[in-house]
């Protein structure tokens, strides 16, 4: 859906009623702000990316997405909507993915904190057997065959908690990230366990997975609920 309004930048988190869709700078349409980024600009004037759409002063919405983001760079999209000129590092869509990582690493590590993670083949395989296991996890770098094997025994077994759907499963963090956020090494598999953590693991996670993969066009799509 195209906008047809005439600013490209809201005036504040905190003014108002807080908006469910907002319109794309770079692409002009209007999309539900799960799938947007904010951008704010510092006291210094540089581009702040506002990933959890709380910083104060006006806001500038981009598609979340890696290529959209840099042709905002490129095109010199934040200067033009804040009507000055603004420091934009050509490294801005890389910079965001790392947050995004950081993001989801952090949340993992919540998680953990609160008892709410099991790690390891075997943990793993049996939390998905007693049905308690709400989200599983592969290092991006994993073997295939314990995978294959796990996204195996996770189809065998939704029917233990009386799941219609697919159990969510989780590709987009590399076993050292899966390491830093548990505290211990090696670590290929992982699951979560019910509880408000877990959600919001898995909420950054599509957000990081809709980031590198989306177009100009559409979102990417976690068909299966594989992402």
């Amino acid at each position: 859906m195209l906008a047809s309004a005439d600013s490209e930048l809201d005036h504040g988190p905190r003014t108002g009623k807080s908006a469910t869709m907002r319109m794309c700078a770079v692409s002009r349409e209007v999309r539900p702000v799960d799938e947007l980024i904010r951008f704010v600009v510092s006291p210094a004037g540089d581009i702040v990316p506002d990933l959890k759409r709380k910083l104060p002063g006006r806001g500038m919405w981009i598609s979340a997405s890696r290529k959209v983001v840099a042709e905002a760079v490129r095109r010199h999209h934040f200067s033009k909507a804040f009507k000055r000129d603004l420091r934009t590092p050509p490294t801005l869509p890389s910079d965001i993915e790392a947050l995004l990582v950081r993001s989801v690493t952090e949340a993992l590590a919540i998680a953990a904190k609160a008892g709410q993670v099991v790690a390891g083949f075997g943990k793993v395989e049996g939390a998905l057997k007693d049905g308690t296991a709400e989200v599983l996890i592969h290092a991006s770098d994993g073997a295939e065959d314990g995978i294959r094997k796990l996204d195996a025994t996770a189809r065998q077994n939704d029917g233990n908690r009386g799941r219609k759907a697919q159990i969510p499963v989780v590709t987009a963090l590399k076993s050292a990230e899966l390491d830093l956020a548990l505290t211990r090494s090696n670590v290929i598999h992982a699951a979560l366990l019910a509880g408000p953590a877990s959600r919001t693991f898995l909420s950054r996670s599509q957000m990081l997975v809709r980031y590198r993969l989306a177009d100009d066009d559409k979102t990417a799509e976690t068909h299966g609920q594989d992402f």
